[in-house]
């Protein structure tokens, strides 16, 4: 059925599903996880600092962290028997969107799973949609998970 799975993390509780679906997924296909974590640079600037205290000190903790989300989420697939591997990049400017749909490219990947806030409306026009993105662009069939109902914030996003 599958025989690689990417699966992009930003250590969101709905990137937290989409790993748990990817791991029940690759228990069942023996699937091979590509965990994916792109950082967003201009985030973690406050375009005040000199470029040495940033590369010196900003850049090394967000790397650190991005690195660390990928490594808790791979001990987490090995431990259920899942073959794993991580990939952290940096945007340069691009949209992660656009990062991912690369990637599942070039690692050949069968599946992308996504965890996706499902926000419609002015929420998904002002903070756009990099899952609705991954889904219109992507060369492979694209999961996106996203809480139920239940899980939703009140007043929240349902199907």
């Amino acid at each position: 059925m599958y025989s690689r799975l990417l699966v992009p993390l930003d250590g969101s509780a709905t990137s937290r599903l989409a790993l748990a679906h990817a791991q029940t997924l690759a228990r069942l296909s023996g699937a091979r996880v590509t965990l994916l974590h792109v950082i967003d640079e201009l985030r973690h600037s406050n375009g005040f600092e000199r470029p040495q205290v940033y590369i010196d000190e900003v850049r090394p903790r967000f790397l650190q962290a991005g690195q660390a989300l990928l490594d808790e989420a791979r001990q987490e697939m090995e431990k259920a028997g899942v073959a794993t591997d991580t990939l952290l990049l940096e945007s340069e400017g691009r949209r992660a969107s656009e990062l991912i749909v690369q990637q599942a490219a070039e690692i050949g990947a069968d599946v992308i799973v996504l965890g996706t806030h499902g926000r419609r409306g002015m929420h998904r026009w002002m903070l756009g949609s990099d899952a609705e993105q991954v889904a219109r662009t992507a060369p492979v069939p694209v999961m996106l998970v996203r809480p139920s109902t239940a899980d939703a914030p009140e007043g929240g996003v349902s199907a």
